[in-house]
């Protein structure tokens, strides 16, 4: 035996026996060298120690640089949104419009949502992204099913979301990102902020909508939905984010706190008031929706909100199979395309690239049980 170093450790040399030598020089050429290697210093047993720390030191390195890049974050390593540039104008009057959306993406469930709702399917033409391996929005076809599914850009006919957005006069360098509401007569972006684009779907299209008569934003509640939209865009919509994205333990620490809290509050509301305004389904109900069916599927594992599943809330749980069963809402919830788009694209949370089981209560069947929140309310707006 004789003695050695490797990356400066001492390690102990130890000659192989003749049996060793003979399976070695048997090893298939195809073998991964790596792995050959790493049998052939360290047979079964872990790497060094110095090697451990090295591997996890670049890594360490390397995540929080690939974070730097999906998810901005401030000083203290809380994640911050950047803004949408595009925001929708009272002097917009174009009807030559399409709608772009990525299923993954909860923001742009929300105008799915709302078209569906309003019957604009005929008026606002859709196009649906995927998530590719380089980051960008992309359309390619897929096998479609009874849900909405990606597909072909039907305004354009672009390859990514990024040459949509590069078509506007001027071009744009910005981040590309989905909903994006597009004037397809003039060539432009009207408009890539969510809550603008519902608050136009809800009111703005009264005309050529098969149901006017729906209004999720009715007058006597704006201060109500106001509120509640103070509520649960930053400690939900964007609670479950700051928990996924945060890049120290205080920034997650401080997001899930906030984030459980608050869905203790809003489920003891829910104890008592079928939605969030009592009897009447309005856009802040669409907008928390869209956070809790992503909530078991993705966020609980992915986004380490771990504290409880939505399961576990009585209320919430039944309160999201409410709005899943309205008449449209589930032809808008494509689960496999909502689980690749984080697991299969969000590589510095999910190196190996594996997507999980669909856990059972997010199955189809599960969230059509009855959920007997109808009794709640029997004068129930929807």
């Amino acid at each position: 035996m004789s003695k050695s170093t490797f990356l400066g450790a001492p390690i102990l040399l130890v000659p192989p026996s003749t049996a060793v030598r003979r399976r070695r020089l048997k090893m298939s050429a195809s073998q991964n060298p790596i792995t050959t290697v790493t049998r052939l210093l360290w047979g079964q047993s872990l790497p060094p120690n110095l090697l451990i720390s090295t591997a996890r030191s670049t890594w360490s390195a390397a995540w929080h640089l690939m974070m730097s890049q999906l998810a901005p974050s401030d000083s203290a390593g809380r994640y911050t949104r950047p803004s949408s540039p595009f925001r929708l104008t009272t002097t917009t009057t174009t009807r030559s419009l399409h709608l772009y959306v990525g299923l993954p993406c909860p923001w742009a469930h929300r105008t799915l949502i709302v078209r569906a709702l309003k019957g604009l399917h005929s008026a606002v033409p859709l196009s649906v992204a995927s998530p590719g391996a380089d980051g960008l929005w992309e359309f390619r076809p897929f096998a479609a099913d009874s849900v909405v599914a990606p597909g072909l850009d039907e305004a354009n006919g672009c390859r990514t979301l990024k040459e949509v957005y590069n078509l506007r006069r001027g071009g744009y360098g910005g981040r590309s990102t989905v909903p994006m509401l597009w004037d397809a007569d003039a060539k432009e972006v009207v408009c890539n902020e969510s809550y603008d684009i519902i608050q136009f779907f809800n009111s703005g299209l009264n005309d050529v909508s098969t149901n006017p008569r729906l209004d999720l934003a009715p007058p006597p509640l704006k201060k109500q939905i106001d509120r509640w939209n103070k509520i649960i865009y930053p400690n939900i919509n964007n609670g479950v984010y700051r928990c996924g994205f945060a890049q120290t333990q205080e920034a997650y620490d401080s997001a899930a706190n906030e984030l459980f809290s608050t869905l203790e509050m809003v489920e003891q509301h829910l104890g008592s008031n079928r939605y969030l305004c009592g009897d009447t389904l309005t856009l802040a109900d669409v907008c928390l929706f869209t956070t809790l069916v992503r909530f078991d599927l993705v966020y609980n594992v992915l986004f380490k909100c771990t504290k409880k599943k939505l399961l576990e809330y009585q209320n919430l749980h039944g309160y999201t199979r409410d709005i899943y069963q309205i008449s449209g809402v589930a032809e808008t919830c494509n689960f496999g395309a909502i689980m690749d788009g984080y697991y299969k694209t969000l590589f510095p949370l999910n190196p190996s690239n594996i997507r999980p089981a669909i856990p059972a209560a997010c199955e189809r069947e599960e969230l059509a049980r009855p959920h007997n929140r109808d009794l709640l309310s029997l004068n129930a707006v929807v």
